[in-house]
This record gives C-alpha cells, sequence and structure tokens, in this order.
C-alpha cells in the first residue's frame, strides 16, 4: 500500500510544490497515513485544510483502506 500513497502523492506534489510546499510519507499503518508538509506547507495556516481537503481526500478516493491522514 506504500508505494499506491507514494503514487498518489506525486500526483499532488505538483500542486504543493506551485506554492513553495512539498509533502513526505512517514508511514502507512493500518489505513492510517502520516505525512510531513514541508516548505512553505510547514508553517502555513491552511495547512490543516490542505491536508484533509486536498490530500487526505484525494488518496480515500483512490484507495478504500485509507481511513486517515495526519501530519507529524
Amino acid at each position: 500500500m506504500r508505494d499506491k500513497v507514494e503514487e498518489i502523492l506525486d500526483r499532488v506534489r505538483p500542486s504543493l510544490r506551485a506554492d513553495g510546499g512539498d509533502v513526505e510519507l512517514v508511514d502507512v499503518k493500518d489505513g492510517i497515513v502520516s505525512v510531513k508538509l514541508t516548505g512553505a506547507c510547514s508553517g502555513c495556516p491552511m495547512s490543516t485544510l490542505t491536508l484533509k481537503n486536498g490530500i487526505e481526500r484525494f488518496l480515500k478516493e483512490e484507495i478504500s483502506d485509507i481511513k486517515e491522514v495526519v501530519a507529524m
């Protein structure tokens, strides 16, 4: 599953990088995806919105076993 998550994150990264940010995959365990937001995303007040309404929503649409995405 980790490879599939990484593949999907690769499709999300261009949008994040356009604003000076990025996302790193930390872990995938029991349907919980742990990521680290970096660059401009790490201190952005909108990072929670990006995480939940962007990254998490996209991963859940593509992989039904994903329960949640959390930032580390």
